[in-house]
């Protein structure tokens, strides 16, 4: 009865959303320009990882666009990013490895998105995250981030 009147019920208008969307965007745009190397591949799983979240909703909730943005935002992040930042010739065995896994996890996505097929995300999600783990447990001094000595005392 009272419920539209209340001002915690009322649609966010358009001009407010898009609002939203900018600011998000500087501050994903700060975050990358002052980002190490390191920090960049980190911000390029926390992206994959929201992407596969958000693609996930969308499909329970049957929004095939939002899915269809999500899968597409994934699958550039594992092609685009992941994958082209591989260096193939001083990684060795790892890098080709790890070229192998992005490969099978876009060929998953792609077939996830065809098929709407909530397995297989998950299976994308359960390999990338000892990766994702792994590359977020680096220590300082590889990540080269560490601090100089005169601030360590």
């Amino acid at each position: 009865m009272y419920a539209p009147a209340s001002p915690f019920n009322r649609p966010i208008p358009a001009g407010a959303r898009a609002l939203s969307g900018v600011y998000r965007q500087v501050g994903v745009e700060t975050s990358v320009a002052n980002a190490s190397p390191h920090e960049l591949v980190k911000l390029l799983f926390d992206g994959l990882f929201d992407a596969l979240a958000q693609a996930k909703g969308a499909i329970q909730a049957k929004d095939y666009q939002t899915k269809a943005r999500a899968m597409d935002r994934a699958l550039r992040i594992i092609d685009e990013g992941l994958k082209a930042s591989l260096d193939r010739q001083q990684g060795g065995e790892l890098a080709a490895n790890l070229h192998d896994l992005y490969g099978y996890v876009s060929l998953r996505l792609i077939q996830a998105n065809l098929r709407d097929d909530l397995s297989a995300l998950a299976e994308c999600a359960t390999l990338m995250t000892p990766i994702r783990e792994a590359w977020n447990a680096l220590p300082a001094e590889v990540r080269g981030t560490s601090q100089p000595k005169e601030m360590m005392a």
